[in-house]
């Protein structure tokens, strides 16, 4: 079997950033997957469970409601080895087209105090498992080390 795109990212180069990972087309449409890298893979300790959930939880709730990026958005969840996030909305897009989107999110995450939305026994099916105080952390620690200066090297993938 040939090796799926996302595993020939060199990920001993990859820094936290916005990356598009792939653009996909279903039908007359385009969907772009974003990789949205929290920590630097290899070398940072990766997030726990309890706040990628609480983070998840916070940033579908935040992209389902937006005015514009909420009818486009398709998926957002967090990657399997924990170091990020994948967003997929329907549209053509660069990473630097969601850049204030996500400065918004983040910052939504970030300030983001009361009931996790959905946190609940009949809402979801391990609701115990959230760190609100962690993913307002992790917010805050992406939206100044990675969102606020963002230059190439973390929207374009390392070759």
């Amino acid at each position: 079997m040939e090796k799926i795109t996302s595993f020939t990212i060199d990920h001993l180069k990859l820094l936290p950033g916005i990356y598009v990972s792939r653009k996909d087309a279903v039908g007359a449409e385009t969907v772009t997957t974003f990789d949205i890298r929290m920590t630097r893979p290899n070398y940072e300790p990766v997030m726990n469970t309890a706040e990628i959930h609480t983070i998840e939880h916070l940033a579908a709730t935040f992209l389902r409601n937006h005015p514009q990026y909420g009818p486009k958005t398709v998926y957002f969840g967090p990657m399997g080895c924990r170091t990020g996030f994948y967003l997929l909305l329907s549209g053509d897009y660069e990473s630097k087209d969601i850049v204030p989107l996500m400065k918004e999110m983040f910052l939504f995450i970030r300030d983001f105090d009361g009931e996790v939305p959905g946190a609940c026994a009949k809402d979801c099916g391990n609701f115990r498992d959230m760190n609100l105080p962690m993913a307002n952390y992790l917010a805050d620690k992406f939206l100044k080390e990675v969102l606020e200066n963002i230059g190439n090297e973390r929207l374009i993938y390392p070759e």
